[in-house]
């Protein structure tokens, strides 16, 4: 009898597992989707669009959402999707973030923020190692440029650790901006590649096969910025 109590608690516990594992797979795919979604529909205006001189001297991006958690005040935790431009000249897998307190883009009536952080030197990404990323304070980061200005904003820019698009408007390029933090979401980024590489190893690293659900993503970011 004890015998197969056993058999019974360890059977339910592998079917939790189970069903956890493929819960963090479903969530991780939808935020990608999400975050792809999101670049795309930037990029579609020039209102918001990135122009292609920043994108071809982008060493990372970060592309953020978030949904207002009370009719006035606060946002509960977003979430973001990181790619970086690796030594090799190539863009790494994306991972998963979580996102918070960030108030950047939000319109008179509106419930979500929309955000892409274009990291633009090879030490920032790093902060990331440390746990918690707060952005405008452990890097400075202003407003980028936007395609509609591709004419008028300051090349200086480009030496900025840190460039900030949404869809806020009346924002001018190279105003200073502080949009919230971001914090490794290492677990759900482990169960979804089947690894036990943390951010580092997976953003840097030259170990995990490349999944089918991240290649969309990871070929249009590649086509932004070859």
């Amino acid at each position: 009898m004890k015998k197969l109590l056993c058999l019974l608690l360890g059977l339910s516990a592998a079917s939790f597992l189970r069903a956890d594992a493929a819960a963090d797979h479903d969530t991780f795919v939808t935020r990608i989707e999400t975050c792809e979604a999101i670049i795309r529909e930037f990029q579609a205006d020039p209102a918001t669009a990135i122009p292609a001189e920043v994108l071809q001297r982008a060493k990372g991006l970060v592309i953020v959402n978030q949904i207002k958690a009370g009719l006035i005040f606060g946002f509960q935790e977003g979430y973001g999707a990181v790619l970086v431009k690796k030594p090799t000249g190539h863009w790494s897998i994306p991972v998963v973030v979580r996102a918070g307190e960030a108030s950047l883009g939000l319109q008179l009536g509106g419930s979500r923020i929309e955000a892409v952080y274009v990291i633009m030197n090879e030490q920032t990404p790093r902060l990331l190692f440390e746990g918690r990323f707060n952005i405008g304070v452990d890097a400075k980061a202003v407003a980028g440029p936007r395609v509609a200005e591709s004419e008028t904003w300051n090349r200086e820019l480009l030496n900025t650790p840190v460039l900030v698009y949404a869809r806020q408007k009346g924002l001018y390029a190279g105003a200073t901006v502080k949009t919230g933090y971001i914090t490794r979401s290492d677990a759900i980024n482990r169960a979804f590649y089947a690894t036990d590489y943390d951010l580092p190893e997976l953003l840097y690293g030259e170990w995990i096969k490349i999944p089918a659900e991240v290649k969309p993503i990871m070929d249009y970011v590649t086509q932004l910025s070859p």
